[in-house]
């Protein structure tokens, strides 16, 4: 994923309350890290595959997965955030919920100042 997708997808997570984050991959590859219960994080498509998939971390130590959702690799924006919205991450085998769960309290966006320097302060 692009940094301007990642950053997007970000964006939109965090507006339905889900506490996503940008993750850098590498110099040109971004992913979205999404904060779980209990100090696990769940990374979404930093590995350059076409499909969307995650990895949940612990300290460091995969401790479960998403399997590559199907077809997701034609999804747009809005199927991406959607599909991250419903994952249950309860098992060490991450599933799609049939619907996603009620949005919570959206929270601030990321980067603040220094994130509107950069953009030109095109959304003041």
């Amino acid at each position: 994923m692009d940094e301007v997708r990642a950053r997007r997808v970000v964006d939109a997570l965090r507006a339905r309350g889900v506490p996503a984050h940008l993750e850098r991959a590498s110099v040109a590859q971004y992913g979205v890290r999404v904060m779980l219960t209990d100090g696990r994080q769940a990374i979404w498509d930093t590995d350059g595959a076409a499909g969307l998939e995650a990895q949940v971390m612990r300290d460091g130590v995969l401790v479960g997965f998403v399997p590559m959702i199907e077809n997701s690799e034609y999804f747009n924006e809005q199927q991406v955030i959607d599909a991250i919205a419903r994952t249950d991450y309860d098992q060490p085998v991450g599933r799609q919920r049939a619907t996603a769960p009620p949005p919570a309290p959206s929270l601030p966006q990321e980067g603040g100042f220094f994130r509107r320097f950069r953009e030109g302060f095109r959304d003041a």
